[in-house]
């Protein structure tokens, strides 16, 4: 294997093209060339999308694939089988990548979201043997998975697939304890079987980019000129075997933010991990919908209710304090379309949920919270 394919080659940052910024409804391809621009001029390589990441993939071939050369970068997609009715259309995903990115071949290629009630859907429908096709053929350089599940299947999967070359975890300081998401426990799983890990959410869908007061404080106290959203990502780019850290940037200030201190990349000294421990049990107290708005949830609600927008209204309240500003972003909602109270409880929401969170109760609190 050359240097450029080296799963090890390609910086501690990776662009994730979940979170583009937009332009009214549309990806804005231009604002998103000029993050690409100075994402790459930074020496940074990794690109990562989804087969379901709406528009990113046609976005990802304007902005990246047709503007540099194919070697100078590296470029992750993702299947996800839940989403696919025979095992036929499953397969068509990754062809479909493939035109929509006009890329040739993908350096690094997911199964997405594996857990509890989907992982043996990939098994059915021969997915790992396809993906291991597609890398014998030169169309996959290498092979993983992104996992939202506990210790326990991670180490079933990792044990019946030795030909996984990476993992892509939710890793956080303030998840790294949480029983609901297991963060350390599925990383020491991961690198007991030696395998490279891609970070996703390592801001938490950005709620670590603006925590609670007294979480900030502690931070601006020791470095007054750092972001908080720094703090998140250096904690995680700091572990051992991390392959990069992925921060989802809609903007080209964050962008910004992630290069002036990712260019030059140092890991946390002693002090700083100390803070970080200190923040985190700050946060264990916190009753915070831990919701990072990735919408799988809102796709199968037949009540279309915007779940993720009610939970950040909610965070607003309970971890923030923020009372009136949470109030007018519940207003905001309700004049809009259905609230928290029109939930009828069929728990579509539940099943997609990758952060598990109990949807349908935390519905409930909020509808109780927001007309008291």
């Amino acid at each position: 294997m050359n240097e450029k394919t080296s799963i090890e080659n390609t910086g501690k940052l990776g662009f994730g093209l979940m979170r583009l910024p937009k332009k009214g409804l549309k990806i804005d391809v231009k604002q998103t060339s000029k993050m690409v621009d100075a994402f790459m001029e930074a020496g940074f390589t990794y690109f990562d999308t989804a087969h379901v990441y709406m528009g990113s993939e046609e976005a990802t071939k304007k902005a990246l694939v047709e503007r540099y050369p194919r070697e100078s970068y590296t470029l992750a997609t993702k299947l996800y089988a839940p989403s696919a009715l025979t095992e036929e259309a499953a397969k068509k995903q990754f062809q479909t990548s493939l035109k929509r990115t006009g890329a040739e071949y993908f350096d690094y290629y997911l199964l997405h979201s594996l857990m509890k009630n989907n992982y043996q859907k990939y098994e059915r429908f021969h997915l790992w043997d396809f993906v291991n096709e597609q890398k014998e053929k030169g169309l996959i350089r290498h092979i993983g998975f992104s996992f939202h599940d506990g210790p326990e299947l991670l180490e079933e999967i990792l044990i019946a697939h030795p030909e996984v070359e990476f993992v892509q975890l939710q890793i956080n300081y303030a998840d790294w304890d949480n029983p609901a998401v297991t963060s350390r426990a599925n990383y020491e799983v991961a690198r007991k079987y030696g395998k490279y890990i891609t970070v996703m959410e390592p801001v938490k869908g950005g709620s670590l980019a603006n925590p609670p007061k007294e979480v900030k404080k502690l931070f601006t106290d020791y470095a007054p000129d750092m972001s908080a959203a720094s703090w998140a990502i250096r904690f995680v780019a700091s572990l051992d075997g991390i392959l990069t850290v992925l921060s989802g940037m809609s903007n080209e200030e964050q962008m910004a933010d992630n290069l002036s201190y990712m260019k030059d990349f140092k890991p946390l000294n002693e002090e700083e991990q100390k803070i970080i421990r200190e923040a985190r049990r700050i946060l264990g107290k916190s009753q915070d919908i831990p919701c990072t708005a990735c919408r799988y949830c809102t796709k199968g609600c037949p009540m279309q209710i915007p779940i993720p927008d009610i939970f950040q209204a909610m965070n607003k309240r309970i971890g923030d304090g923020q009372i009136e500003e949470a109030r007018k972003a519940y207003q905001a909602i309700l004049d809009k379309g259905p609230g928290a109270d029109a939930c009828i409880r069929c728990g579509r929401c539940e099943q997609a949920c990758p952060q598990h969170i109990k949807i349908v109760s935390e519905l409930k609190r909020c509808a109780e919270t927001f007309t008291e």
